[in-house]
């Protein structure tokens, strides 16, 4: 059964930089924050990391999240118009 991919961002403390969190059903990553990219980049290098991990190959399409805090990924067959390919 195919899951989708939650990020949500999590801000530096005293002992960590920036980060992404990765969610799904299966498991969840913490991505560093790479400042070179910008946001939306960020949370995709994130989601696209645990699809990875994950073994799930294919097209992902990216929408945001209605608190605005981070992204939601879904994998498709149609490869047009998407955030990331694996």
């Amino acid at each position: 059964m195919r899951q989708a991919i939650v990020t949500k961002f999590f801000g530096p403390t005293n002992t960590r930089g920036s980060r992404i969190k990765a969610t799904c059903g299966a498991g969840s990553l913490y991505h560093s924050w790479d400042y070179s990219l910008g946001s939306d980049a960020n949370h995709d290098a994130a989601a696209k990391a645990l699809a990875t991990k994950l073994g799930w190959i294919g097209a992902w399409y990216a929408g945001g999240m209605p608190n605005e805090d981070g992204n939601c990924y879904v994998w498709s067959t149609d490869a047009t118009d998407i955030a990331f390919h694996v």
